[in-house]
C-alpha cells in the first residue's frame, strides 16, 4: 500500500569503520560495527521512530513528530559514546575511539511504498551527511517549525547551504550537544578566544576571496556548487566546512582524504580526518595531502581584523578578484 505522509526523515552515518577492520581484524570489526548499528536502531525505536533500513555503517528511519527524532538523535550520540567506552574495558579502545556519528534531519512529505520511502525530504536529510562534522546533527528549518524559544536556543544557524545534486540552497542548522557549551579546542589544546574579528580572507591560485561572519558557513569543494571552488580532481565535491562558533572561525573536514592545517610560519602540521580545529591568525589548508607534500592543493586563510578589511567586505559584500 502506498502513502503519502508529513515524516521527519533522518539519516546516520557511523564513520571510522574502516580504522577497525584494520585495528581489530576483520571478524571482531564486523561484529563491533553490527552491534553499533544493531543499537542505535534500538534508540531509533525507543523513541518512537521506525528504522526504514541499515545502510552497511548506518540506518535511514522516519519519525512522526520532529521532537521524536531531536531526542532520538541526542540518545544516539549518547549509545555511540557508551559503546566506545565500554570497548576499551575489551581492549578495543585504540579503533573505537575512531569512531564518529553523523546525523542529516529533513521534514516533508514522504511517500511510503512496499516499504521504503522516497520524496525530497529524503534526499535532503541523505545529502546533510555530506556537510556533517564529527558527532554532529543538521536539521533543516522545517524540523523547527513549530518550537518554542527554549529548543531553538539549542540551534545554532548555518545559513543555506547547496547540496549536491539540488538546485536550491537550502536552510540548515546545527543541534547543539546536551549540557554546557563545548570550550573552544583544538587537537593541540586550548585557544583563548580572539576579538571578533571582520571577516576571513581564502587565496587558492589567483582566486582569492574574502567572507564576512554573515555569509558562513563556506564550504570549500570540487563541486562548482561550493562557496569557494577549488577545481582539482584530489579535492573532495564538499570537502571542508568553515563556520563561526564559540568566536572562532571553526573548519571541519568533511572528506576521504583528509585536512590539514598550518598556521603561519610553523613547521607542524595538524591533520583533521572528520575532525575540527580553530582557524587563528594565518596559514594555509591543505585538501587530500599536507601542505609539505609534493605539490599539495594549498588554500590560504588570513583572519582578517577591522584594520585589516577591504571597504568591500566591511560592507558585507564578498570582494572577489581575478
Amino acid at each position: 500500500m502506498t502513502r503519502i505522509l508529513e515524516r521527519t526523515v533522518m539519516f546516520a552515518d557511523l564513520r571510522g569503520s574502516t580504522g577497525l577492520y584494520e585495528t581489530l581484524g576483520n571478524a571482531e570489526a564486523t561484529s563491533v560495527v553490527t552491534h553499533t548499528v544493531g543499537a542505535l536502531c534500538s534508540t531509533v525505536a525507543a523513541h518512537g521512530g521506525h528504522v526504514v533500513k541499515t545502510l552497511g555503517d548506518g540506518l535511514m528511519a522516519v519519525f512522526d513528530r520532529p521532537q521524536q527524532a531531536l531526542d532520538a538523535a541526542d540518545a544516539m550520540h549518547d549509545t555511540l559514546a557508551r559503546l566506545v567506552s565500554r570497548g576499551g574495558e575489551r581492549g578495543a579502545s585504540s579503533g573505537l575511539r575512531g569512531l564518529r556519528l553523523q546525523v542529516g534531519m529533513a521534514r516533508g512529505e514522504v511517500v511510503e511504498m512496499a516499504g521504503d520511502c522516497y520524496g525530497d525530504a529524503v534526499n535532503v536529510a541523505a545529502r546533510l551527511l555530506e556537510h556533517a562534522g564529527d558527532n554532529e546533527t543538521l536539521v533543516t528549518a522545517e524540523v523547527l517549525q513549530g518550537f518554542a524559544g527554549e529548543h531553538r536556543r539549542r540551534f545554532r544557524d548555518l545559513d543555506r547551504i547547496r547540496l549536491r545534486g539540488r538546485a536550491e540552497p537550502v536552510q540548515v542548522h546545527l543541534l547543539s550537544k546536551t549540557g554546557p557549551p563545548d570550550e573552544q579546542t583544538t587537537q593541540f589544546g586550548d585557544v583563548p578566544p580572539p576579538e571578533e574579528p571582520q571577516g576571513l580572507r581564502l587565496t587558492w591560485l589567483d582566486h582569492c576571496r574574502e567572507f564576512d561572519l554573515h555569509e558562513l558557513p563556506v564550504v570549500l569543494g570540487r563541486s562548482p556548487q561550493a562557496s569557494f571552488c577549488v577545481d582539482d580532481s584530489r579535492v573532495s565535491r564538499s570537502h571542508a566546512r568553515i563556520d563561526w562558533h564559540s568566536g572562532a572561525f571553526q573548519l571541519t573536514d568533511l572528506s576521504f582524504n583528509g585536512t590539514y592545517v598550518r598556521f603561519g610560519t610553523e613547521t607542524e602540521v595538524l591533520s583533521l580526518r572528520r575532525g575540527t580545529c580553530a582557524l587563528h591568525g594565518s596559514g594555509v589548508i591543505g585538501l587530500g595531502a599536507s601542505p609539505l607534500d609534493v605539490s599539495p592543493t594549498i588554500v590560504r586563510f588570513e583572519v582578517l581584523r577591522p584594520h585589516a578589511t577591504t571597504p568591500s567586505s566591511a560592507a558585507g559584500r564578498p570582494s572577489v578578484r581575478a
